[in-house]
């Protein structure tokens, strides 16, 4: 009877009380990698200087938008599975697969370059989730992969600023918000 007690009281028709717990898990995770997207992305609009400042600040402001409708779409589904959804800061703290966003005040390019590194590991484990739910349950992958589509479309906003003339991306190779920020900065100095 242990077992049981960590089971979901219901879940939606269709889904076992073990699969619904199952993907709430997945869907959970999501949630603090989005509700974490969305601190990062006002963070950056709070923190970005120099000659792009304002198209950058007012470029980041609808994505933080879409990505606090995104927070509420995903924890309303997890409700909706019967698991209570976890949305505090302590709880995305501690579950947390990822290091904290390292940039303060820094250059508009010096930003997008991490923020280049922070949207492929987002889309990575997003893709993920969908993938882990398109046999389970399909109104969950659904939902993950709409959010696909605009976190794919944010990314190439950012990456449009990282990209030479030459069709080459500066951040080519990083594997690090500071490495991302870095070669962004070398590569915007080399283009000037």
């Amino acid at each position: 009877m242990a077992a049981q007690k960590d089971l979901p009281e219901y879940t939606v028709p269709s889904l076992t009380l073990q699969e619904g717990k199952d993907v709430a898990a997945i869907l959970q995770e999501r949630l603090h990698s989005l509700n974490d997207l969305a601190l990062t992305l006002k963070h950056i609009h709070w923190n970005v200087v120099g000659p792009h400042f304002i198209a950058v600040h007012e470029m980041i402001d609808p994505q933080v938008d879409a990505v606090r409708a995104m927070v509420d779409a995903t924890a309303e589904r997890i409700a909706t599975l019967g698991v209570p959804p976890r949305g505090t800061p302590g709880a995305i703290v501690a579950e947390r697969t990822w290091e904290d966003y390292h940039l303060g005040r820094a250059s508009t390019i010096a930003h997008l370059g991490a923020l280049d590194e922070v949207y492929q590991g987002v889309i990575a484990s997003h893709r993920k989730a969908a993938a882990d739910t398109e046999t389970v349950d399909t109104v969950s992958n659904d939902l993950l992969v709409g959010h696909l589509h605009e976190l794919e479309l944010f990314h190439w906003f950012v990456r449009a600023h990282l990209e030479s003339s030459g069709g080459e991306l500066s951040t080519s190779g990083a594997s690090t918000e500071r490495g991302a920020a870095r070669k962004a900065e070398s590569a915007a100095k080399n283009e000037a």
